[in-house]
């Protein structure tokens, strides 16, 4: 009997952990039930709560850095080859927290020692594919807008907006869950970079429904952080990050 392999599925290839506590690596990444979206978020917060000041300093250096970056011509389209770069040392600094040590601010620049090539490759994909998608936004809502004009229309109609707003939108999802756990499987197991996105999307794409209830319950949290004047978000950010790596350690680890 001969047994035919799912080009759409990620490669089931064990490869050496960089990390070995991390447990067994599920290259793959398994489904988990829908509650764990939860879950992951209440494992963000009890890093939080353990090391609070550093989890607030760490996410305000990372924001502040991006904030100036991003205001800086041609530095803001290389921000986007940094950005994997800088998840990859908030992901170590969760795993250090985790086994017991100490999370530091320092932890933001760890992944640039070892790890910068690798994630700037991410980093450049990520961009390639944002290029791509707005130029298939630019000639979507460019034919719109010519079809309209050749019809007569005074004034753009709403489908010149609405639509390609839904391109992007449906376009960009597939790549941020491409990028998601890319740093986080580089890192910690070898995963080459093109592979990491490739399990990073699959992974996702499998877990639909925890991952919906992960996004509504952080919708949830955002509205209640900008309440009393956004200072809930010093507490939300550093939560959400820390829930990234939860989720990564209930998808692609067995312990």
């Amino acid at each position: 009997m001969t047994t035919q392999s799912n080009p759409f599925m990620a490669s089931e290839t064990r490869v050496p952990d960089a990390f070995p506590g991390t447990g067994e690596f599920i290259p793959e990444g398994q489904v988990v039930p829908a509650g764990r979206g939860v879950s992951w978020i209440s494992r963000g917060w009890e890093m939080f709560r353990a090391a609070p000041g550093t989890w607030i300093g760490l996410s305000v250096l990372f924001l502040a850095i991006v904030f100036l970056l991003a205001m800086i011509p041609v530095v803001n389209v290389l921000l986007n080859l940094l950005l994997p770069i800088f998840v990859g040392g908030i992901v170590m600094g969760c795993k250090a927290q985790e086994e017991g040590g100490e999370l530091r601010v320092g932890h933001l620049f760890a992944a640039f020692q070892g790890y910068a090539g690798k994630l700037a490759l991410v980093g450049l994909m990520y961009v390639v594919g944002i290029i791509v998608i707005a130029l298939a936004v630019a000639v979507v809502g460019g034919g719109i807008g010519f079809g309209s004009a050749m019809m007569g229309g005074g004034s753009p109609s709403p489908a010149a907006f609405l639509v390609p707003a839904l391109i992007a939108a449906l376009l960009f999802v597939p790549l941020a869950m491409a990028v998601w756990y890319a740093p986080a499987l580089v890192i910690f197991h070898g995963v080459a970079p093109v592979q990491a996105m490739k399990s990073s999307f699959f992974a996702c794409l499998k877990n639909f429904m925890p991952f919906l209830v992960y996004s509504l319950v952080l919708v949830v949290l955002a509205i209640a952080a900008s309440l009393p004047l956004g200072l809930g978000w010093l507490v939300l950010v550093p939560v959400s990050q820390a829930s990234i790596y939860a989720s990564y350690r209930d998808m692609f680890t067995r312990s």
